[in-house]
Parts: structure tokens; C-alpha cells; sequence
């Protein structure tokens, strides 16, 4: 087993240069040495024969003298063998060996937990002036500018602590955003247990990547409403519909993040999500409509495309909104691939859609 040895360091603090507050500092070491069979032995006949030489010990267990010698020394460094006034040693038990050893230990432990007593009594005295700042950040008239990603971190898990009725997000991007998705999936679960609603807004090419897929049936499954939608303008999350978090260079999100509490600024984040929302689609929807051929009204309008109309003649001659066949063109564009209308015709023909 392996044992400690302690020492005393007389007039030296813990750097070495004196003046130690009691004189001395017990210092503690964990030795490689162990107590074998020898030391058991010879600590077993000091306790019957103490006035023995170390020639007579070692004929009585069998040892060499040098043997017998290194374990009364190690016997003696662990308290367990004390010098005899008439010669020899005496054996001391192992309860007061182990007394004497961690005393020292022991009162250096209590007076840590002391000091730490004190640290934390002196941390906890803040709380008043920190929710007194934080009360004041929350101020309603005000726009809080927070840089740097773990600032924003750390305003993201306040915020989400605090919440209590909904969390609105749009997220754009796609493989960018999977190291953001996946440590966001315990804060959403965790809001969701607590009954927190919470609508989250993709782009329809997220689903194209594994991670953030398994991040949307996650949550979903766990009450979450999910949708996709073929742009969106920024990421952006509202709290409560009383607070807004939106970066400052939405190329560019870990830059620094603009913290919304004005009620004008505020009601119009909120009327935007509203709209993105009620333009997206179930993000399961999305994923079955990928795949296959439109049909329907969406073949309708694609047809129209191919014959170069523009949306606005499209939702005249189809008699629908211009709003809906935009939705439609920018879905059928996403899931072609197309960054034009000339490129969306060529790949529709070549899937065989315009037959």
C-alpha cells in the first residue's frame, strides 16, 4: 500500500523564502515505497523484542542486518518505530503512528476549507449588486452590444435559464451551423422540459446534413415545432417575445451579437419570425417533398417558369397570390439546385419534370 511521509520545513513558507506564519509548514509526499513483507516483520518483532540489536533481529527473522536496517528506517520515517531512551526502538501503534502523520495534513485541510469559506462568503456578497446590473440590462428601452463568442455564449445560457414561455429561432446555414445545433440540443431540451415552446426555423438545405437532422428529430420529439423554408434573412432568437439576440455580421455570427429589449425594434423581430414562420413548411414535409416530382399546383408554376412568365403572370393566369407562387418558385429552385430561372428549366427538363 502506498504510504505518506511528511517532514518539517522550519522558518519556510510554501515559496521557500522564511516567514511562515506558525515557524513551519507540515509538508506531505506520497512515497513509491511500500510497506512489504520485510518492514511487517520487523515492525512485528520490535513490538516483542524493542532492546534488540539490529544483528539479533535479523538472526530472529531471517534477514541480512542491511535489511533489517532499511525497514526500521522506513518503519521510522511512518511514525511506527520512535527512538528508545535506554537504546533501540520502540513500536508505536499504527492508530498513534497515523495520528502523528496526518495531524499536520488534517490542520492544513481545515484551514483551506476555512479559506474557502471565506472566498465563497465574499462571492455571494455580490449577488445583490449582480442582480441589480442585471435588472438594469434588462431595461426595456435598451440595445446591448456583447462581442466575443463566449460572451455570447454566457448571455445565451442566461437567457435561456430565465426563460419561461417560448423561444422563437431562425436558423440559416446548414453544415456551419452543426457545431451550434448540437451544443444547443441540452438547452432546448431542458426548455422543453420545462414547458417552454419553442418553434425553430431552418432553411430547406439543412436537411441535407446529418447532424442537424438528428438535432430536429430530437427535439421535435420532444414537443419542439420545426419548420424549413428556402431563405431566411439572419439567425436571430426571441426570448418570452421580450428579448431578441441577433448577430452583428450575420456572415459572420461569432463576431458579436446585439442584445433587443426595445419594445419597437422588438415587435418588428417578432412580426418578421411571424412571417418566415407562416411561409415554411413541417420540416418532415419538406424532406418528403424533396425527393419526387411536383405535382399539383407546384407542377403548375413550374410549367409556367419553363414557359418564362414572370410570378406576377404566373399568380394571374393560376389565379393564387404572388406570394404563394414565390414560395413555390424558391422551393422548386432549393431542391434543383438552381441559382436561376434558366438553370431550374434545364435541370427540371433533365429530370424528366416538364413531360
Amino acid at each position: 500500500m502506498a504510504v505518506l511521509r511528511a517532514w518539517e520545513r522550519g522558518g519556510r513558507n510554501r515559496d521557500g523564502d522564511g516567514g511562515a506564519a506558525d515557524g513551519s509548514t507540515a509538508v506531505f509526499e506520497l512515497l513509491e515505497d511500500e510497506l512489504d513483507a520485510v518492514a511487517v516483520r520487523v515492525y512485528q518483532l520490535r513490538v516483542t523484542h524493542p532492546t534488540d540489536l539490529v544483528s539479533q533481529l535479523a538472526a530472529r527473522a531471517g534477514f541480512t542486518a542491511d535489511e533489517v536496517a532499511e525497514a526500521e528506517r522506513l518503519l521510522s520515517r511512518l511514525g511506527l518505530l520512535q527512538p528508545s531512551p535506554g537504546g533501540g526502538w520502540v513500536a508505536v501503534s499504527p492508530e498513534s503512528a497515523a495520528e502523528g502523520l496526518l495531524a499536520p495534513l488534517e490542520q492544513d485541510v481545515l484551514q483551506r476549507r476555512i479559506a474557502m469559506a471565506a472566498t465563497r462568503e465574499q462571492l455571494l456578497a455580490l449577488s445583490g449588486e449582480y442582480l441589480e446590473a442585471r435588472s438594469m440590462r434588462s431595461a426595456k428601452t435598451s440595445i446591448e452590444i456583447v462581442e466575443g463568442l463566449d460572451n455570447i455564449r454566457a448571455v445565451i445560457d442566461d437567457l435561456a435559464r430565465t426563460c419561461a414561455e417560448s423561444l422563437d429561432a431562425l436558423i440559416p446555414g446548414g453544415v456551419e451551423n452543426e457545431a451550434a445545433v448540437a451544443a444547443a440540443k441540452p438547452l432546448d431540451l431542458e426548455l422543453l422540459s420545462r414547458g417552454v415552446r419553442i418553434r425553430s426555423l431552418f432553411q430547406h438545405a439543412a436537411r441535407r446534413h446529418r447532424v442537424i437532422v438528428q438535432y430536429v428529430e430530437t427535439i421535435t420529439s420532444a414537443g419542439a415545432e420545426v419548420r424549413s423554408i428556402s431563405v431566411l434573412p439572419s439567425r436571430m432568437l426571441i426570448y418570452d417575445g421580450a428579448c431578441a439576440l441577433l448577430p452583428l455580421d450575420p456572415l459572420h455570427t461569432s463576431a458579436g451579437a446585439a442584445l433587443v429589449r426595445d419594445p419597437a425594434v422588438l415587435s418588428f423581430l417578432c412580426r418578421l419570425f411571424e412571417h418566415c414562420w407562416g411561409e415554411g413548411v413541417e420540416f418532415a414535409e419538406a424532406e418528403r417533398e424533396r425527393d419526387g416530382a411536383p405535382s399539383g399546383l407546384e407542377r403548375e408554376v413550374l410549367l409556367q417558369m419553363a414557359s418564362g412568365r414572370t410570378n406576377e403572370e404566373i399568380a394571374q393566369r393560376l389565379g393564387v397570390s404572388q406570394r404563394s407562387v414565390s414560395r413555390i418558385v424558391a422551393g422548386l429552385m432549393t431542391r434543383l439546385g438552381a441559382t436561376n430561372r434558366f438553370q431550374a428549366g434545364t435541370r427540371a427538363a433533365a429530370s424528366g419534370w416538364l413531360t
